[in-house]
């Protein structure tokens, strides 16, 4: 299995890229999750997308916040890796190329992400660290978390 990565703007993407991207990010977040939230929150016009693939397939993308929009601190969301790709580490591949992309795409600074909490620990171990209490976000437990 071949993995490759693109980070691109919203102006950048092509129409099958942003579309393939908005349907992953809604056959995981919405259908597989069962949870109806509003995905379409105008933050991805002003965000950076990493799409990342395997044999040239979309397997998951993320997207990169510029400071002051989520946060007062860069940030990483929509973290999404495809049903069908799951089990193969990509995960770690992903965020890795993610708090690259942030460094040389928005800086480097300290990124804030809020991490589903039952996905601490993987997170934990690419470096952030846990900020406040838990909270609920859409039905789902999550939690602010830290890397400086």
């Amino acid at each position: 299995m071949t993995f490759s990565h693109t980070i691109k703007s919203f102006d950048e993407l092509t129409n099958h890229e942003l579309y393939n991207m908005l349907r992953l990010r809604s056959d995981v977040f919405v259908v597989e999750q069962n949870c109806p939230y509003l995905d379409l929150d105008n933050k991805d016009q002003k965000s950076y997308h990493l799409l990342y693939y395997a044999d040239n397939e979309l397997a998951g993308c993320t997207r990169l916040v510029p400071a002051g929009i989520s946060y007062n601190e860069i940030s990483i969301g929509r973290v999404v890796i495809a049903k069908t790709h799951r089990g193969l580490g990509l995960g770690v591949k992903l965020m890795e190329a993610s708090i690259m992309g942030c460094e040389e795409k928005l800086g480097k600074a300290p990124i804030r992400i809020s991490a589903q909490y039952h996905l601490s620990k993987f997170y934990q171990s690419l470096g952030f660290i846990e900020q406040g209490e838990v909270y609920d976000e859409d039905g789902i437990p999550h939690i602010q978390m830290l890397r400086n």
